[in-house]
């Protein structure tokens, strides 16, 4: 291989750098400058034609780089690139006369200082800035020469110097030898190759090669670098269009360059550092992308919110107030939860089957099977007693946390407040006589923890045989367990555990009892003894920790000994299963099989309409038919019933006593969304529909017909705007559906839901690294909305701050502003203020140890606003820091401003420089796969520039 490069005064004809390559070469140029198309010269580039050069104001190009300059009344900041606001007061940094030619720093003793950005030096007066060739190759075209004068151009041996001492021009032979190249006809051409076989050689004019020349027997031989290809003159080199073949083997987009070309990719999408393949950039990857579900699509993604949440701000998740949609559909109150809603009921009515309307409370099924009491039986053998609590119907086990539960059996005959809501098995008719007999008890079980397990076998053989000494049958039975640790005061606290019981129960009185010898008050006094005793014998049963509970067969022990826990101690609390290593409760339709530690669908002839449950509920009819994993009464019919029901409910614009056919169509003036409902709601107001059997308020014949952002009034016939906070898309609906979660919307009459924008400022501010947020983001943020961020690093710690991009209305004339400084005194020292959209990255450090920053909007136009991170480093490190961040090549290239919107790439940058240990963790090779080249190579000049003096 010949080494075209190797002659330093020629250079291979490069005006900047040759590299070499195995049979051949090729020149690349400095930052700022681009190949000319004769592929060894280099011309500036203009970086102002791109984006304004990333300045926010004026940006004026120079040769080999480029400066922003700033309007009257604002000056430049540290960052180069953007402009802040002049103070009049004050010989301080924030007056523009403090005289720097380029940064200001305020002195501790309350002056000046003046710094020079990177490849300048400071002048000996302290305030002006001396070009170095470091900076922009010192504003040559070719070479740069530092002296104490400063920079001193040069040219390349076929170049001369223009008479401005920068610029280079080709040589006059060089220039009369490319006119005589134009020459067009024939016989020119002819006369010079004859002039040329009798006197070529290369050390005539190279041969007359427009690159390499080679001298041959034959003659010389002409031949191009890299990128370029021989023309069918022998002669001239010309630009080879890679983009053509293969699209330069580009993944997306290519781009031709003199000599190479440039690979980019679409939206979406990052070029990897082998600088041709696109990779899709896994948005959900990142934290906080999506509220609740995130799904990643090539070059998007999308987020979806769980059942009763919606969307809002492209990203989040908040809870639909469905009672604000027509209230719910509820036929009389609506209770909106989180992710749900309920209808209530006025007191003597229930909720019906289909959980909407309300229907006459029937205290009892007249042909109904009296469905089983609760048995309370105790016994003893061998001394010691032992008592069973069987709950075969109308049972419900509710876990409050880890060591506390509670539990029913029967049903009350009134409804106590503390009562857990639920619909209940309707009792037969058995004429009740008097108010039932209601006895509360506590119990204390020591060395116990409330859990509800399943006895172990061994333990109920041991048991045998009883004879059973006491059965009382109980109407209801509400019983709470809790071994939560309660302080105590006084000395003697004890540290072992001791689980609390407390007992209700409710004995019915039965007319069959009353007997001539025997009346009301008798009865009632016997069975207060009965249930006396009962309750003795189970205070007993208690302490020796021989108390069970049976459900669905099984027998439950009510509290544990921790010895006895650990021994069969499970993965999941009672009423759930382990499943892909997460405890999940047992779902309606099914109930939860100590026996078989699992989830059992309910038999036929059963239902369960609660999750987590220990056993199902028998149907009224109770003739054992039905289907199995019922998941309420109205499927406790036989398959028949089902079909019959489920096809027989009353379809939307009709209704019947119980929502199933036989069904009446809604009568003229009323209508009906819903199917299997008892009622149709009226139009109000008078207001007639156009036919019967109408199904939406829109069916009304409403006086006048109201545009999304309104509902109709009734009473007054107008279409109202929708009140701040509500929304409406449709036309000709009579309300309003309220924002969802904690949003609101910026004014009266909105038609969408994208227009609830939530008001919190966001962000989490950490010692080491953080981000701030304007509210709402990614959505737009909501007008007339003020954040106020303090980020205080630790001592001996500064703030770098990376501005990925910006988006804040520019026609707004500055009503939105982010600012950063010192505090929140107007002429403190500022750091970056911009009121305008920047899509270029900008990263600066904070010219202030603290940093005070505010986010103002007005109820002008809005935007997508902003997600800034920060990280805080070692201030030793300050000088390196600042040296990169306000080099205009961190910016320069596509690539470069793609790291600083990468959030990964970003991650790591500020992982490393918050925690430089860290830096071990990534291996050689992973820093490679994570910056192009070009990034690498200006990090690495700066960081060994800043460790020479140590070396």
């Amino acid at each position: 291989d010949i080494d075209e490069c190797e002659n330093d005064f020629y250079n291979g004809g490069c005006v900047h750098e040759c590299i070499n390559i195995p049979g051949n070469y090729r020149c690349t140029c400095y930052d700022g400058f681009m190949l000319a198309h004769d592929g060894h010269n280099c011309l500036d580039v203009d970086e102002c034609l791109d984006n304004n050069g990333g300045c926010q104001q004026i940006c004026v190009n120079t040769m080999g780089s480029y400066e922003c300059q700033c309007k009257e009344g604002f000056f430049l900041s540290d960052n180069q690139h953007t402009c802040i606001h002049r103070s009049i007061e004050g010989m301080n940094c924030m007056n523009k006369d403090h005289g720097c030619a380029h940064i200001c720093r305020e002195t501790p003793k309350g002056g000046v200082a003046c710094e020079c950005r990177p490849g300048f030096e400071l002048a000996k007066n302290q305030k002006d800035c001396k070009l170095t060739c470091n900076y922009g190759n010192g504003g040559c075209q070719h070479t740069c020469d530092d002296t104490d004068t400063g920079p001193v151009c040069g040219c390349h041996q076929k170049y001369a110097l223009h008479s401005d001492g920068r610029t280079c021009i080709e040589k006059d032979e060089a220039a009369i030898e490319s006119s005589e190249y134009n020459a067009t006809s024939v016989a020119d051409v002819d006369k010079r190759v004859k002039r040329r076989l009798l006197m070529e050689t290369c050390a005539v004019n190279n041969g007359g090669c427009d690159r390499t020349c080679k001298d041959t027997a034959t003659g010389v031989r002409c031949s191009c670098p890299v990128g370029f290809t021989l023309q069918p003159d022998g002669k001239t080199c010309k630009d080879i269009d890679e983009c053509l073949v293969n699209n330069g083997g580009c993944d997306h987009f290519c781009r031709n360059t003199v000599g190479s070309f440039e690979c980019s990719c679409q939206k979406g999408y990052k070029l990897l550092t082998d600088e041709r393949t696109c990779q899709d950039i896994d948005e959900c990857s990142f934290e906080r992308t999506c509220d609740h579900t995130c799904i990643n699509y090539p070059g998007s993604f999308e987020c979806l919110c769980h059942k009763g949440y919606t969307l809002y701000g492209l990203t989040h998740c908040g809870d639909i107030d469905e009672c604000s949609i027509s209230n719910g559909s509820c036929d009389f109150g609506c209770l909106n939860t989180m992710g749900s809603y309920e209808c209530v009921c006025p007191p003597g009515k229930k909720l019906h089957w289909n959980k909407k309307d309300c229907v006459e409370m029937v205290k009892c099924l007249p042909n109904a099977k009296p469905a089983p009491k609760a048995q309370l039986v105790c016994s003893k053998t061998g001394g010691i007693e032992s008592c069973f609590l069987s709950c075969p119907s109308n049972t419900l086990f509710v876990p409050d946390s880890e060591n506390s539960y509670t539990l029913s059996c029967g049903v009350p005959m009134q409804h106590s407040k503390a009562q857990p809501r639920r619909n209940s098995t309707l009792p037969s008719c058995s004429d009740s006589l008097a108010p039932p007999i209601k006895q509360k008890a506590r119990f204390k079980i020591k060395d116990a923890k409330c859990h509800l397990r399943p006895r172990s076998k061994e333990k109920a053989k041991d048991s045998g045989k009883q004879a059973v000494s006491d059965n009382c049958q109980v109407t209801f039975v509400n019983l709470k367990c809790d071994s939560s640790k309660k302080k105590r005061r006084g000395r003697k606290s004890p540290s072992k555990e001791v689980s609390h019981i407390t007992a209700e129960f409710e004995v019915e009185m039965k007319s069959e009892e009353v007997s001539d010898t025997c009346n009301i008050d008798c009865v009632r006094k016997r069975m207060e003894q009965k249930l006396q005793t009962a309750i003795k014998t189970l205070r007993k049963s208690i302490n020796k920790q021989q108390f069970y509970i049976q459900f669905s067969g099984t027998e439950y022990e009510v509290a544990q000994k921790p010895a006895k826990a650990t021994e069969g101690h499970e993965a999941c609390s009672t009423g759930q299963v382990l499943q892909d290593g997460k405890c999940v409760t047992c779902s309606t339709g099914t109930f939860y099989s100590g026996e078989h530690k699992q989830c059992v669908p309910c038999s036929p002839g059963t239902y369960q309409d609660t999750e987590g449950q220990l056993t199902c509920e028998p149907c009224p009819s109770n003739d054992g038919q039905g289907v199995p994993g019922a998941r309420n009464v109205s499927e406790c019919g036989g398959k028949l019933d089902l079909v019959i029901k489920a096809l027989g409910q009353c379809s939307p614009g009709h209704y019947s006593s119980d929502g199933f056919k036989p069904c009446t169509v809604c009568p003229l003036g009323t209508y009906q969304p819903e199917p299997g409902r008892t009622l149709c709601f009226p139009c109000g107001g008078g207001l007639v529909t156009k036919y019967e059997g109408a199904v939406s308020f829109q069916d009304c014949e409403t006086k006048v017909h109201c545009s999304p952002g309104h509902y109709y009034n009734s009473t007054t016939h107008r279409c109202i705007r929708c009140p701040v906070g509500t929304y409406q898309p449709e036309f000709g609906q009579n309300y309003c559906i309220t924002c969802p979660g904690n949003t609101s919307t910026d004014f009266d009459g909105s038609t969408n839901v994208t227009h609830c924008k939530n008001q919190h400022c966001g962000g989490e501010l950490g010692d080491y690294t953080g981000y701030i947020e304007s509210p709402n983001y990614p959505g737009d943020y909501p007008a007339n909305v003020e954040c106020i961020w303090n980020i205080n690093p630790p001592p001996k710690r500064r703030i770098l701050i990376v501005v990925p991009e910006i988006f804040l209305p520019i026609e707004d004339e500055c009503g939105d502003v982010l600012v950063m400084r010192k505090s929140a005194s107007p002429t403190s020292i500022t750091t970056y203020e911009t009121c305008q959209t920047y899509e270029r990255p900008i990263a600066f450090t904070s010219r202030s140890r603290k940093l005070w920053i505010q986010f103002k909007s007005n109820e002008g136009n809005s935007g997508k606003g902003f997600q800034v991170p920060y990280v805080t480093y070692d201030e030793d490190y300050q000088q390196l820091i600042e040296d990169i961040v306000r080099d205009g090549r961190l910016y320069a290239s596509e690539n470069h401003q793609e790291i600083l919107k990468d959030k990964k790439l970003i991650k790591a940058l500020f992982d490393v420089l918050a925690h430089p240990q860290n830096y071990f963790k990534y291996t050689a090779q992973e820093s490679k796969e994570m910056f192009p080249r070009s990034f690498i190579k200006l990090l690495r000049s700066k960081v060994s520039r800043f460790l020479r003096p140590y070396k």
